[in-house]
């Protein structure tokens, strides 16, 4: 029989056991002073982060990542550029791991009530005093959307606005104006005055044959009514396009 010998110093190896990932801690889970809804609470909100204000909106995360993490999830992609979040849509924020339907639309609501809020500040005065003022407003309305939109104002002789009106929304490169409806809401309001201005998505501030043509088209059917066109404002991301300063009005 051959021996066998036994290194006394051997020991048998462990039995192999996974390792068990462990799960992020929730935000709840987290101390108090680092929640940042208990932390906008105690020391105000402007004491938050932008990030930590999304994970608020945004209220729970996935079983991987805290809200806290999938707001600034999305604000990377955004260039944490608040501008550029504003321009997501209910297919973009949903593109996101643990944003569904609900989340993207309370996301939509909140981007959507600063959007009125800065309105209605610039909108205080009710008065038009310069086109740079009404280029300022206008900008901050419609240089986020995709799509033309195309908006006026009424005035009174005063230039004091009775109504404001977004009379359609077309597509990227044009959008479709009844005159009907314009004059309308005019004689609805008894107006004197209209301040017309649309949106250029593609970056363009020069006004189209199309431009020109509406605006002439306007001119002349407000004669008939006495009610005068005082500007066609073109408005981009980057600046605003005013017929009248430019001379073309």
């Amino acid at each position: 029989m051959q021996a066998v010998f036994v290194n006394p110093a051997y020991r048998e190896p462990a039995p192999v056991r996974h390792l068990k990932v462990l799960r992020r801690r929730r935000i709840k889970e987290w101390p108090e002073d680092d929640r940042p809804r208990e932390k906008m609470l105690s020391t105000g909100a402007a004491s938050v982060s932008l990030a930590e204000l999304l994970a608020i909106i945004i209220n729970t995360g996935t079983r991987d990542k805290s809200a806290l993490d999938l707001a600034r999830e999305v604000l990377a992609y955004c260039g944490n550029n608040l501008r550029e979040l504003g321009r997501l849509n209910i297919r973009q924020l949903r593109s996101f791991p643990g944003i569904g339907l609900k989340k993207a639309a309370t996301i939509l609501a909140a981007l959507e009530l600063c959007r009125r809020r800065q309105q209605s500040q610039q909108r205080e005065q009710r008065e038009v005093t310069s086109i740079p003022e009404i280029a300022d407003y206008f900008r901050s309305l419609l240089s986020e959307h995709a799509c033309e939109r195309f908006f006026v104002l009424y005035l009174n002789h005063a230039n004091k606005v009775v109504h404001e009106a977004c009379i359609s929304s077309g597509g990227i490169t044009s959008t479709t104006v009844d005159p009907r409806i314009v004059f309308g809401i005019a004689l609805e309001y008894r107006a004197t005055r209209l301040l017309l201005c649309h949106n250029h998505p593609s970056g363009t501030l020069r006004p189209s044959k199309a431009d020109m043509n509406t605006t002439r088209r306007f001119q002349e059917i407000g004669r008939l009514f006495d009610i005068e066109v005082l500007d066609h404002l073109i408005v981009t991301e980057s600046g605003y396009y005013s017929l009248r300063e430019d001379g073309a009005l």
